[in-house]
Parts: C-alpha cells; sequence; structure tokens
C-alpha cells in the first residue's frame, strides 16, 4: 500500500523518531570512543565538538541531539527534492544522525572529496523510493571496517540497526 508523501520543506522528524534515536544511541554523561578508530561522543550519540574528557547531562545532551536532529532535516531538505512519507523522512532522519548530514546527502572520493550526490540521494531524487531504502544498507561501515561480516564483533550493532532503518524505510512506502 502507498503512504502517502509529503513535499520534503513540510515534514519534520516524529516524535516516536525522536524518542528512537535517543533510546538506541544511548546516554553517556563521559565522551567515549564507541568503536576502535572512531571519534569521541557523549550524550545520545553527539559527535561534533565533543573531546575525550567532555561530559554531559541528560537534559543538555537531549537538548544537544534536538539541534542535531533540527541541523540534519535542514541538510537533508538541501539535498532531498522529492515528496517523501513520514515514515521514509524518519528513516532518513535517523541515517543521517548516525552517518552524519554530509555523508548521508554526498559521495566522496578515495581522497575524501565530495564528487557527487549519494547513491541513496539520486535514488530518491529520481524517485526510485525502493532503491533509496536498499542504499541505507550500503552504510555499513565504521572506522573502516565492514559492519556486515558474519560474527563480527566489532560492529555488529550498526549492521543491525541499518537493517532496521531499511526495513522501517521499506515498510513506510
Amino acid at each position: 500500500m502507498n503512504k502517502a508523501r509529503f513535499n520534503i520543506a513540510a515534514v519534520v522528524i516524529s516524535a516516536m523518531a525522536f524518542v528512537g534515536i535517543a533510546s538506541r544511541e544511548g546516554y553517556t554523561d563521559n565522551a567515549v570512543i564507541p568503536t576502535k578508530g572512531d571519534v569521541p561522543t557523549h550524550g545520545f550519540g553527539t559527535t561534533e565538538g565533543v573531546k575525550m574528557g567532555d561530559r554531559t547531562n541528560p537534559v543538555k545532551a537531549l537538548q544537544r541531539a534536538m539541534a542535531d536532529v533540527q541541523k540534519y532535516e535542514g541538510a537533508i531538505k538541501k539535498c532531498v527534492t522529492v515528496p517523501v512519507s513520514q515514515g521514509e523522512y524518519d528513516a532518513y532522519v535517523d541515517l543521517a544522525y548516525n552517518v552524519g548530514p554530509t555523508n548521508f546527502c554526498y559521495q566522496r572520493d578515495k581522497q575524501g572529496r565530495i564528487i557527487g550526490p549519494s547513491t541513496l540521494v539520486k535514488r530518491l531524487n529520481s524517485q526510485d523510493y525502493t532503491g533509496a531504502c536498499n542504499a541505507i544498507l550500503a552504510y555499513k561501515y565504521a572506522a573502516g571496517y565492514d559492519c556486515s561480516t558474519p560474527g563480527n564483533k566489532r560492529c555488529a550493532g550498526l549492521w543491525t540497526d541499518r537493517q532496521r532503518v531499511h526495513a522501517q524505510c521499506l515498510a513506510a512506502q
């Protein structure tokens, strides 16, 4: 069954999706490095400007998470030009929260330079909604490691999360 799609400029993350992001990210008051080779994070997955030794509290962490979500929503609305359903939008914001808005929107070369829109955004903007959802599974790396490798103990949770977001996206169509 096709879900109603709305102009992306009019859609905002649902409360349920925001709570889901916060609960999945988990809370930590001290900066930690979640995966070997990754960047420091604290609060509910905040990374920008975080360095080891930084501390936060639950109220500040939720405020920062909401500010991050709103920033990521703005970035998504700049690179996505087609209508989306609420569930698709929530899935894409969830993904962008985890991979960052630049990685959501753009593809990079081996030197890290932006070379064009990401596969997900290309598919989505051509209204290949299923293909865009399937592209979520390409975001399977953490600190250069393929988290979809069977039996991995390093970042299996990331791969489980990508499968969850992928299923959510497909169900929202």
